[in-house]
Parts: C-alpha cells; structure tokens; sequence
C-alpha cells in the first residue's frame, strides 16, 4: 500500500536535504582541532586555581549565596574551577553517548546518503570536543568522576535509541548541548573568563549551532510521520529526559558538594527554592521546549509532568498532538 506524501511533508523533506548539504559543507570549511586551535601552552593560558576569574559570578545560583560569599578568594576560585571541570567531563561524558548512538544510527543508512557523511562530521567533531575537555580537566587537576554509575548506566540504554527510536534518541541529544549552550552564549556575552575557557567555549558554541540544528530539523522532518503510539512515548519521555539532563548539566555534583563541605541548605536555597536558577533552567530549555511544541508533542497528558519536573513555562502554550 502506498503511502501518500503531503505538501508539508514534501517541503520538510526539501529542507531537510538542503540543510545537510549546507551542514556537510560547512564541516569541511569550518572545522577545529583540540591540539591545534586551543592554545594550551601559551603565555595567559595556563591554569592557576587560584586565579579570580574562576570566581562563580554573583548572579550565580551558588555564587549569589553567603556562604560562597564568606569564602577566602582562593576557595571560591577552586570552587568556580571545579565546577567548570566537572562540567566538562559531564559534556565529554554525554558526547561519548551521542556518538556511540550517532554511529548506531547511520548504521541503517543506504549507501550514498548525505545523512551518512554529515553523523561521521558529527562524530569527529564531538570527539575533538571531548579531547578538548578531557585536557581542560587534566589540567585544571580534579578527579571528578562526572555521572553517578546509576546514570551512566542508563546512558547506555540512550545509546540503543539511536537505531530503535532515534526520534527520542534526538531529543536527548538537544536535551544535552541546548542547557550547555545558553549557558556557554551567556558567559561569551559577559567576555571576562580566563582566556582558555572563552577559547574552548567558542569553538564548542560554532560547532554545536551545526548539531542543533540537524537535531531539529531530524526531528521536524521524522516526527509528523510517527504513528499515534509512537508520538506518545516520545511526548512523555521528553520532559523526563530534558528535565534530569539539565539538573544534572547546572548543579554542582555530589562529590563538590562533599569536598567543599557546602550545607544542605546552601544547595537548597541556590537550587531547589532559588526562582533565578529556576528560570536559568527555563531559559535553557526554551528552544527545545518551543520545539517541541511545535511539533505538537505538549499535550495535557503530558504537561503535569512537565510542571512537576519544574521545566515548564509559565505562560506556554500547549498544542494538543
């Protein structure tokens, strides 16, 4: 039985295609090397813990409160350093899931699909990434270990995704790099980080537009064709993968929380009960949040959990699927 194709669909189909041509072509133009285009060892680039522009600033959850405020300078530049390291290895960590399920993926595409060359591009850029974060944490001399062992473990389980339902498979990909990259566009607004952070952070920022946008446009093209079941597994795991990806990216880990001896009640009070990092949550997730949306995956069913995993907007709409 054949199946008919309607105009949006033809459309979605001819920018999907124009895009891969655009973002295959762009790889080769505009490409980085970790060992090549950060300068590790030149003079200003080295990392002194101790050095204030680690500081967490004041409009930061943990920074904005007291007992950071009550520091020596030299804790709270570790601090500041420590987070951004723990934070590079939790991105260097969700990067070796992407491209493992990525690989799983193309696995299934024909021969001389465009589709095929721009998942490899993908990959060998996300592997510089990790080479890139992986060094900024050697240097920097923490041992963090970044994901419990619970949560790799069910990052493996995401991996499979990639070639059984690739469509969720995407939506934890954006719910990954979109909270990393707000805030990674927010600081380079600011511009007063050590040089080295600024340096890796912009390479990561022009390299992720080309992912989130294939991401995206993956999943405006994929999801209109998904049965009803199918859109519904999707619309109720989105805010369970979005909700635990972006908590994790934006909190200090258990074990910092353990080495800095930070109270219960600190991390309550920048976190759990602070409406700032709330909304710095919000605006991290928005674009995702409006893709989703517009894709007609926000449902009622599906908005209660939304709200209980404090990510959803007031104000947004939702639009029935």
């Amino acid at each position: 039985m054949s199946t008919m194709v309607t105009p949006l669909a033809e459309e979605q189909s001819g920018t999907w295609d124009n895009l891969l041509e655009r973002l295959n072509r762009q790889s080769v133009l505009k490409h980085f090397d970790a060992y090549v285009d950060v300068p590790w060892d030149e003079p200003g680039f080295s990392i002194d813990p101790a050095d204030s522009r680690w500081q967490l600033e004041p409009d930061h959850p943990l920074g904005a409160t007291d007992w950071y405020r009550s520091q020596p300078a030299e804790v709270r530049s570790r601090i500041g350093l420590h987070m951004i390291a723990t934070q590079m290895k939790l991105g260097l960590q969700f990067e070796s899931v992407l491209k493992r399920g990525l690989l799983e993926w193309a696995a299934d595409l024909p021969n001389g699909s465009a589709a095929f060359r721009y998942a490899y591009h993908e990959v060998i850029e996300e592997a510089q990434h990790s080479l890139m974060f992986q060094e900024f944490v050697n240097r920097a001399g923490f041992d963090t270990p970044g994901l419990s062992r619970f949560l790799r473990f069910q990052a493996r389980q995401v991996i499979r995704l990639g070639r059984k339902f690739p469509e969720l498979f995407f939506v934890f990909v954006l719910g990954g790099e979109d909270p990393i990259d707000h805030v990674q566009r927010v600081a380079l607004r600011n511009g007063d980080s050590h040089p080295l952070l600024l340096r890796i952070m912009r390479i990561h920022v022009t390299e992720e537009a080309r992912h989130l946008s294939f991401a995206r446009q993956y999943l405006r093209d994929r999801v209109p064709q998904l049965s009803w079941l199918r859109r519904q597994r999707l619309a109720i795991n989105a805010p369970l993968i979005l909700g635990v990806m972006a908590q994790t990216m934006m909190q200090p880990s258990p074990q910092m929380v353990k080495e800095y001896g930070i109270p219960r009640s600190v991390i309550r009070a920048a976190y759990k009960d602070n409406p700032r990092y709330r909304q710095q949550v919000l605006d991290s997730l928005r674009k995702v949040r409006e893709l989703l949306i517009e894709l007609r995956l926000m449902t009622p069913m599906t908005r209660p959990i939304w709200r209980r995993l404090r990510i959803w907007e007031a104000g947004a709409t939702e639009t029935a699927a």
